[in-house]
């Protein structure tokens, strides 16, 4: 392998005492490939740990890259204390990674053109300037997973009675898929209002049936009906007997 001169690495590691840093990729892959001219990579570093005290900050991190020669570095540590996890992604940016999982509220943004899917989670609520962000570094994202169960700050109640409130409506051009089986009511509420959220038609969902019952007022709340009409299908998790007005409500969708 010394006569390797392009690397590609892209790995989700679950270790015990430290994130992979600047100084492992230069110590453990660089320095044992001496023709290589051209890295990149995409590391994900996973450690489950009670004590934080003694982690490395981001900014730690970025140190370790100081010298590095190679593309622009992108790095940030987030600590999940409900999970007691700690996670450090770094990679070299541009990305043509086809995915991106585990995007939390420390993401920098950018702009991702390659990438089809993402996942979202965090233990902090995702705002509505959060989304935006998103749907502008992934714009031809066709795959969204999304999983926070905290209230947002800024509801579409809080909006309402807010006049000067300036909320820009998320675009999502490609979308055809998107998960939000595990996420607080308020998410539902963020996709679901024409007012917040743009998508096209025959989008797939992945919701539970109870939540969507609550936010659309037992399926006859009218300010939800421009975007449940774009949805071709539902698939729910947990509940079994659904309500006469499911199918109304939905009128272009099947129901799983």
């Amino acid at each position: 392998m010394s006569n390797i001169e392009k690397l590609s690495l892209y790995l989700t590691i679950y270790i015990t005492d430290k994130f992979i840093d600047g100084n492992d990729l230069q110590k453990n892959i660089i320095d044992r490939l001496p023709q290589l001219n051209l890295f990149t990579f995409d590391i994900r570093s996973v450690m489950y740990k009670n004590d934080q005290m003694n982690l490395p900050s981001k900014k730690d991190i970025e140190e370790t890259f100081r010298d590095f020669q190679y593309t622009n570095i992108i790095s940030y540590v987030d600590y999940f204390l409900e999970q007691k996890k700690s996670q450090c992604h770094v990679f070299s940016y541009p990305s043509e990674m086809p995915y991106y999982v585990g995007i939390t509220n420390n993401f920098p943004g950018g702009l991702y053109q390659y990438v089809r899917f993402i996942s979202l989670y965090d233990e902090y609520s995702f705002e509505h300037e959060f989304f935006i962000k998103i749907s502008q570094s992934f714009p031809f994202m066709e795959k969204l997973s999304l999983i926070n169960y905290q209230s947002q700050k800024h509801t579409q109640s809080y909006k309402s009675i807010n006049d000067n409130y300036d909320s820009t409506i998320v675009k999502y051009n490609y979308l055809v898929t998107l998960d939000i089986g595990e996420v607080h009511d308020d998410y539902i509420e963020e996709f679901l209002f024409n007012t917040e959220t743009y998508f096209h038609n025959n989008i797939r969902i992945y919701i539970k049936y109870k939540s969507l019952e609550r936010v659309t007022h037992n399926f006859t709340r009218d300010v939800l009906r421009i975007n449940c009409a774009k949805i071709s299908e539902i698939f729910f998790y947990g509940e079994k007997i659904y309500s006469k007005s499911l199918r109304d409500y939905f009128p272009c969708a099947i129901i799983h």
